[in-house]
Parts: C-alpha cells; structure tokens; sequence
C-alpha cells in the first residue's frame, strides 16, 4: 500500500501521551500522523502501509522501544526513528543511537524542540532514501574514474573534467587534503587525449629546495658537485603528456619564476645547459592553501597564479556533501573486503547513520582509512559502531549532542572545546612560554593570560610536562 503524504507514527503505551502528541504535532506539521499503543500494534502498522518517522517511546511492557527499534531497522528501508524517554539516562541514548535511532528526546517535552527535531529527522529521511533510489537507478554507475558522488556538487565536478580533458589548458584544483584532488588530476590525464603518456605527479613539499629545481629541470654532468651524470627532468618525463605538481602553494619562490617561463615559453632550462629545451606538457596543479592569501604575503606570485587559474575546481569538503556518505561507505565496504577476505560483510543498522554524523575533518582519506579498519576489525558478516576506533565513535557521538541542543549551548559548548584544544596546543607547542604563545597566536600576553584563567589551562602544568 502507498502512502500518499509525509507520515509519523508514534508509539507508547499511554493513551493521553498519544492524544497530546497528536494534537500538538498535527497543526504543525501537517504530515498524516499515526498513533499505535505498543510495540506489537506498531509493527503491524508499519508492515501495513510505509511510515516515514517514527516517534517511539522507551519505556513500555512487554517489547521497550529499543527492542522495537532493533526489529525496525533491520530493513534496510526502515523508517527514521526518533525516541522518547521520561528516563533521561545518557547510557539509553547512546544505545539507541548505536541501534540506529536518528535522535533522542526527554519528557516533559520542548514543543519547539520536538517539532525541529522532528522535521529534521524528515530531511534527513528523504535524504537517505533518496540515495538508496538513486543507486538503485545508477545501478553501479556511481563510480566516476574512481570517484565515487552522486550529489550535485560532484556532479557539477565531473562534468567540468569532461570539458577540460578534451584540451590543454592548465587547471588549478584547490580543496581540503583528503578531498581527492590527485584522483581528479588522474580523471583528466585519463580522459583527454594525452592518455597514452605518462602522467608525472610532482609532490612538492616532500623534495627539499636544494634538489627541486634538478627534479623538475634537469641537469648535465658536471652541472654542481655531485652531478655525476646527465639527468632528464620530471618535465621532459612528462613530454606529450601531463604533470601534476600537488601542494604547489609549497613552491619555493626562485621555482615560481622558473614554471611560469615553462608555462609561458613552453620550454625548460637544465641546470648547467646552456640552451632552453621545449617540452610538450600540459600542466595540472594542486593546493590546499589559498593562494590569494598567499600572493598577499608575497608567498606566492601573483603572475604565476594567473597562469596556473586557467580552469580552476574545488573539490568540496566531506562534509559538504554528506548525500555521497552512504555511497562512499558502500565502496569502501566493497573493496576492503574484498581485499581481506571478508566477501559478503554488510553494515550493522544504524552503522551509515553514525558515520554520517561525524564532521570528517579528514575527508574521504579519513573515512577510507576509517573503514579500511572497521574491516579488519570486524567480528561477524555484520560491521558495527564497536569496530570503529573510540576516538570516530565518540566524535560521531558528539556531533549529533551538538547538532540537538539549542543554538547558544551548541555554540557555547564547540566554543569551550575549541579554547581548550587550541590553548593546550598552543602551550605544549612553546613548552609553557605564555609570552612566546601569545606571540604565536597573535594575542597580547595579558589576554592570553585571560583565556587561560577563564578556562582553567595552568601554563606550568606544560613546562613540567616537557621536562619530564
């Protein structure tokens, strides 16, 4: 049977609670709300006709709601469900969030809360399956030159590869590390009919100045001390083909003089040769420093930038398409193990739920490791939060505290986290010197001093720290 409107059911063995909530919620939302009176009644509704959210209390006889919620995710198009205690214990929270619940909620309830919550949980309903759709119609097409996205972003990044892989022109790829700017570099050498050469990938930062300029260029016998013989550059390696030069941002300044004559004249100068060679490159860079920034301290010329910013593409952060998490997940799940022998091995319900809670400081490279470990860790044919490290546990965890609390406790609460991270780091780093961490951070001594006493940090407690 299906349903013609956004739907909720909500479950709890109090009829009043029932009465009250349908009551409250229906003007409201104007979702066709549903009631059943226990678990039992619940489940039969469910398997009647398709429910969006459920509003599921706790406590009840016969089958708790964390039972009934273990019974409704094991469908893989369960709906979302919300829990409701009288009992604000934070050990049933987080068990109900490990079994796959959206959020929790405690009574007597906020109406405005509860409301928000319970629109948020629809989103991200219809986000989730919109997403299981979507895979079912690409049916494996998800994977783009080894990227893996469906949301709009990435979309709108790989069709930009499509049109700048059919020339030459230069093209810059900003974005966070662990976005897979290198995978879109390798999707454009691959695609454009460069493709039968190499493609010669430069990390910038990883080979010291005094051999760069040798790396790149070339050089003759006899060019400096230990020149014992001539040496083609990764420029003439890349001839009729293409070079990734990553982290460019880390491009020493005599070297920025010497690629924008590369770019400009098409050629190269080995050291100790007397003539200028021509190469045949097309030119792909990589950053995750903002250059603007950096052509304002004089770190990066504003010449080279322009010539670098032919075609330019940020790759999103993980966080800014969580709509791919799911998918990423499911690829990641796929190749590892495949990898380790675990063939057959399928998420825990609510496992995706949690991971797609957690902010992915490190982006794709993060969850990729992150699964790559869940893998190998995995006890049974189903991966579980308990195979994570604690550490991605409890970030996930913490997030989704966050995300339900009022605006200014949730700022207050990041804020404090924030302040004490960034103090004690900034303190260890200067073993205890107030004086040379202020400086550091650009705060006057006595300020920092401040910050300090507001938040308990003794900077003695990180001198005795380093002498022990």
């Amino acid at each position: 049977m299906m349903k013609d409107s956004e739907t909720l059911l909500i479950v709890d063995d109090e009829p009043d609670m029932l009465s009250l909530l349908k009551r409250t919620l229906s003007p409201e939302l104007g979702w066709d709300i549903r009631i059943a009176h226990s678990a039992k009644e619940a489940l039969a509704d469910i398997k009647e006709s398709p429910v969006d959210i459920v509003l599921l209390d706790i406590k009840m006889p016969e089958m708790d709601g964390i039972e009934l919620l273990s019974l409704i995710k094991e469908n893989s198009e369960s709906p979302t469900v919300v829990m409701m205690t009288a009992y604000g214990v934070i050990e049933l929270a987080v068990d109900a969030i490990r079994k796959g619940a959206y959020d929790f909620i405690t009574k007597p309830f906020d109406n405005t809360r509860l409301i928000l919550t319970l629109k948020k949980a629809m989103e991200y309903h219809h986000l989730v399956n919109e997403n299981l759709n979507l895979h079912r119609r690409i049916k494996g097409t998800d994977v783009f030159q080894r990227m893996v996205g469906t949301g709009p972003k990435m979309k709108a990044i790989f069709e930009t590869i499509h049109m700048v892989s059919k020339t030459d022109a230069t093209v810059l790829i900003t974005g966070e590390s662990g976005t897979g700017k290198e995978l879109v570099a390798k999707a454009i050498h691959q695609l454009s009919p460069r493709s039968n050469k190499e493609l010669v990938i430069v990390n910038c930062p990883t080979l010291p100045e005094n051999i760069l300029e040798s790396e790149l260029f070339g050089h003759i016998k006899g060019a400096f001390t230990d020149a014992k013989h001539n040496k083609r550059g990764l420029f003439q390696e890349a001839d009729g083909g293409t070079i990734l030069l990553d982290e460019i941002g880390d491009l020493p300044n005599n070297l920025q003089a010497k690629l924008l004559r590369v770019l400009q004249e098409k050629e190269i100068k080995p050291l100790g040769h007397t003539k200028s060679l021509k190469v045949d490159v097309r030119v792909v860079a990589s950053t995750n420093q903002d250059l603007k920034e950096q052509m304002t301290v004089k770190k990066f010329r504003e010449d080279l930038f322009y010539r670098l910013n032919v075609v330019s593409m940020e790759i999103p952060p993980l966080r800014e398409r969580r709509e791919d998490i799911p998918l990423l997940i499911e690829h990641f799940l796929k190749k590892y193990s495949g990898e380790f022998g675990k063939k057959g091995l399928k998420p825990a319900p609510g496992f995706i739920d949690i991971l797609c809670r957690n902010p992915w400081c490190g982006n794709i490279r993060e969850l990729e490791n992150i699964m790559k470990r869940a893998v190998i860790m995995a006890k049974s044919h189903m991966i579980t939060v308990s195979d994570l490290s604690q550490e991605v546990e409890d970030d996930c965890l913490e997030t989704m505290h966050i995300n339900s609390l009022p605006y200014r406790k949730a700022k207050e609460q990041v804020l404090k986290g924030f302040n004490l991270e960034y103090l004690s780091h900034i303190l260890k780093q200067h073993r205890g010197n107030v004086t040379h961490a202020a400086r550091d951070c650009g705060l006057e001594r006595q300020a920092l001093q401040q910050l300090l006493r507001r938040h308990g940090i003794k900077s003695e407690e990180f001198r005795n720290e380093n002498s022990r």
